[in-house]
């Protein structure tokens, strides 16, 4: 299936662009730092439920290829096609470790310092919206897809988007607007035991220090993921990426 096939079977539409939520005026720093976001919402590792969230990580690391080049863009511009016979859009081409190259490691005062500034902010509202669209509403999908989101920060989505609501940005999806108490309540427990696992290994671990703690316990989660050893850290360090340029290229295959 060719690329812009694959976007409408999997993003609901053929543009390139549509599929980032950019237009077409966009910067490349710009669609850099949608790409980032956009597939982290589709990581295989942080949607599981998603049967096709490989695939669609696959297919945004392609896209991605295309309009970081500025010839394929101005091609695809023009023209409307893509060189699907391009060597960066080879089937054997590794979009994990593509991914990785393109975004650098960074520390946890970095992570901490992206939280802070991201919190609130008109982009971090704009990136809700965006994933309540894509999940017509649910409210778990939500939840595990937002960026810098933990149980206590709920609340806070949740009024930020019946705000939207109220002033006709958003539709009003029966799955957010009539949730059940016990599928609220069922998050909150899940959410509660995943923290007191954590804090448990912790304690197993006789981690006492943040820095220490947050590093032991990523690669925990690494160590049980058999397919992808590196993809969670991988995840948080494109997650909250500065948009540092990429260590190499990405046109060369796996």
């Amino acid at each position: 299936m060719w690329l812009l096939d694959q976007c409408q079977a999997l993003f609901n539409t053929s543009s390139l662009y549509g599929v980032l939520g950019v237009s077409k005026e966009a910067t490349d720093a710009e669609i850099r730092h949608s790409y980032y976001k956009v597939s982290l919402r589709v990581h295989p590792d942080r949607a599981p439920e998603d049967l096709q969230a490989t695939e669609k990580f696959q297919v945004l690391g392609k896209l991605y290829a295309v309009l970081s080049d500025k010839e394929q863009r101005a091609m695809y511009d023009e023209q409307g096609l893509v060189a699907e016979e391009s060597d960066s859009l080879q089937q054997d081409q590794c979009w994990e470790e593509y991914w990785r190259l393109l975004f650098p490691k960074i520390t946890l005062e970095d992570i901490q310092e992206f939280e802070r500034k991201y919190k609130g902010t008109e982009e971090e509202r704009q990136d809700v919206m965006q994933i309540y669209l894509q999940h017509q509403g649910n409210m778990d999908a939500i939840m595990a897809s937002a960026l810098c989101c933990s149980q206590e920060d709920e609340p806070r989505i949740t009024a930020l988007i019946q705000t939207a609501i109220q002033a006709g940005e958003l539709t009003a999806y029966p799955a957010f607007t009539q949730e059940s108490t016990r599928k609220k309540k069922t998050r909150k427990h899940k959410a509660d035991e995943e923290r007191q696992e954590a804090e448990e290994r912790q304690r197993e671990m006789g981690l006492n220090d943040a820095d220490d703690s947050l590093v032991m316990m990523l690669k925990q989660k690494q160590k049980s993921r058999e397919q992808n050893l590196n993809s969670f850290l991988s995840d948080l360090e494109a997650k909250y990426s500065k948009g540092g340029k990429a260590k190499a290229g990405g046109n060369g295959k796996k």
